[in-house]
């Protein structure tokens, strides 16, 4: 849900921050509502930052990059735990607001550029590093959409979203890989270990799917190698921003990567890749 305040934000000055006003990005695909205040963005500036930024940096905060914000407005890209946010300072205060700026009409603006300064880096960050390790692919290789999914054996909505990702992979447009976590609880840790350590670990995920409210496949003490890939995953689950499973990622038809929270039915999945 967006949270909207119509007056003053939380204030953070001087080392003092108040509470935070996350702003929401729809399907992470969100554009400003109020195309007049697109401006000038810059990945990185030379120039120091303002004491009220260095403060939040130093409270956890990273520092992504400036954008330029309407109503002598500097906007300050930030993140908290990977999840996007701006703060904005006026050229005559040393307060800091963060927040959703929005305009006379209610609409948010410069989420476009928070946008293209912390998500969508984040993002291709994140489509690499599942590149880059081991998954289980369902589906042909030469499917018109490649989809990556974080999936917990012992998650429900895993299994909901393995069920309705059924259609598209049987009808060829689809590949999905799962990329294994553990993070449920220690069952979860042993369950993947068991897909992953299985003579054909793409047999195994189906058999645990289909067998899912029976327990699925039975547990194994992890081994190292298993433990290592499984640990590297949760770290990739964190910095990919996602806070639950399943949390998947696709590259839209303009090629950019967006984000899926949670299980969506089969016509919901149809839509967002735009498949028949």
């Amino acid at each position: 849900m967006r949270h909207i305040l119509h007056s003053t934000y939380y204030l953070a000055a001087a080392g003092l921050l108040g509470l935070i006003t996350l702003p929401a990005l729809a399907q992470e695909a969100g554009t400003d509502a109020n195309e007049s205040h697109q401006a000038g963005i810059a990945a990185n500036t030379e120039s120091p930052l303002p004491k009220t930024i260095t403060v939040l940096v130093d409270q956890g905060f990273t520092f992504h990059g400036i954008f330029e914000a309407p109503d002598d407005l500097q906007g300050y890209a930030l993140s908290y735990d990977n999840e996007p946010m701006a703060a904005y300072i006026s050229s005559s205060s040393d307060y800091a607001v963060i927040g959703t700026l929005i305009d006379p009409q209610g609409n948010a603006v410069m989420e476009s550029q928070l946008q293209a300064l912390v998500l969508e880096p984040m993002l291709e960050a994140a489509w690499s590093a599942f590149e880059n390790t081991r998954f289980i692919s369902e589906g042909n290789d030469d499917a018109s959409h490649i989809v990556y999914t974080l999936t917990d054996p012992n998650c429900p909505y895993c299994n909901a979203l393995w069920k309705n990702s059924r259609p598209l992979i049987e009808q060829g447009v689809l590949q999905l890989r799962h990329v294994l976590v553990g993070v449920l609880s220690e069952d979860s840790l042993r369950k993947a270990a068991a897909i992953l350590e299985a003579d054909n670990p793409a047999s195994a995920l189906e058999t645990h799917e289909l067998e899912f409210r029976n327990g699925g496949i039975k547990p194994v003490e992890p081994s190292e190698e298993s433990q290592a890939l499984l640990r590297k995953h949760a770290q990739i689950m964190r910095e990919a921003g996602a806070t639950g499973t399943p949390t998947s990622y696709y590259r839209d038809e303009a090629g950019k990567v967006q984000r899926i929270n949670g299980a969506v039915s089969t016509d919901q999945l149809r839509e967002i890749l735009g498949v028949e």
